[in-house]
């Protein structure tokens, strides 16, 4: 956490006791579905390099065994023992996490997907929220596929949540953050672990097809008016020099793609549930890790919007900390 934004550990802090329970709703949600999405926990290794880098993973593993997070210091030798892909020219040690997991964010999306459907949601793609309004018999939603009235709407765009949600007065500094990913081909079984670097940004993360995932924050620009991702070649070289000098063992890979797309950030902290003042209007915007937080954010929102009590506090993430509805705007009588 410290890596990125070591001025905004406190607001990372605020998410982290939330991470277990995020990890355990995948778990239950991967024994819902009926096709495997590779959900599993191998353990993560976050690596360090330099006594500074062995000293502020220390001080993170304090940090997160403090909100529930399972983490403990390995030394070169352990490291590379448990992890002999890594360059054993460049490795300090390394901070162990057991519970940390990884899944195919592709086959577990458009599972949930087929999943809801199934179970009776109405999916309406393609179509682009042009206008949130208040109304006195219930929200509107104008659409390029037309208007919806609903007693309860919940505003889960990510980083689109901003433009949505000042048509109704309503101000959340919503950035989004273009960062780009590859995929290898595959190959036989070379790391089980998630792999992060304790300072650099680098994530890598094997497939069960063999393929492996290699990112970790490298910035995408943009193109055209509707402002699409697209990859920096500047980026890709870095990124990749990075993986190899890492775990050598990917060098005579091919990399088969390049994407680019959206991180969504707000302050490092996720935002839910209800907006003050503008009954049955929710949000919810997970933290910086959207894809792990996602979906337990969503239940948590859900939860609220039917009445019920959560089962994780959230007024550490409420939307009140910034939003201040104009009164009347946007409003039908």
């Amino acid at each position: 956490m410290e890596r990125l934004f070591p001025k905004r550990v406190a607001d990372y802090q605020k998410n982290l006791s939330m991470y277990p329970r995020a990890i355990d709703y995948w778990a239950e949600i991967a024994g819902q579905l009926d096709r495997d999405i590779e959900f599993q926990l191998g353990g993560g290794l976050m690596i360090a390099e330099t006594r500074e880098h062995l000293e502020a993973l220390h001080a993170k593993s304090a940090v997160e065994n403090g909100c529930g997070i399972e983490t403990s210091m390995l030394g070169a030798t352990e490291t590379l023992t448990i992890a002999p892909y890594l360059n054993a020219d460049i490795v300090a040690g390394a901070l162990y996490c057991p519970k940390e997991g990884k899944a195919n964010p592709l086959t577990a999306t458009n599972e949930v997907r087929r999943k809801a459907v199934a179970s009776g949601a109405r999916l309406i793609g393609d179509a682009h929220v042009t206008r949130v309004e208040s109304a006195a018999r219930g929200h509107l939603v104008e659409s390029s596929r037309g208007t919806f009235r609903a007693d309860r709407v919940v505003v889960a765009a990510g980083a689109g949540s901003g433009d949505i949600l000042s048509t109704l007065g309503v101000e959340i500094p919503v950035a989004a953050e273009a960062l780009h990913m590859n995929v290898t081909e595959a190959t036989g079984t070379i790391m089980p672990h998630l792999v992060q670097h304790a300072e650099l940004a680098l994530t890598m993360k094997q497939l069960k097809t063999g393929q492996l995932l290699i990112g970790g924050g490298w910035p995408a620009g943009y193109s055209g008016e509707l402002r699409t991702p697209e990859v920096l070649s500047d980026s890709l070289l870095g990124n990749l020099a990075l993986a190899r000098r890492l775990v050598p063992g990917v060098a005579d890979l091919e990399v088969l793609r390049t994407w680019a797309g959206i991180n969504t950030m707000v302050d490092l902290t996720s935002v839910l549930g209800e907006i003050d003042g503008l009954s049955g209007m929710f949000i919810a915007i997970p933290g910086d890790a959207g894809f792990t937080l996602a979906p337990y954010c969503a239940r948590l929102v859900v939860e609220q919007m039917a009445g019920r009590s959560p089962d994780y506090p959230l007024e550490p993430f409420s939307p009140a900390r910034f939003a201040h509805p104009l009164r009347g705007q946007n409003a039908r009588q």
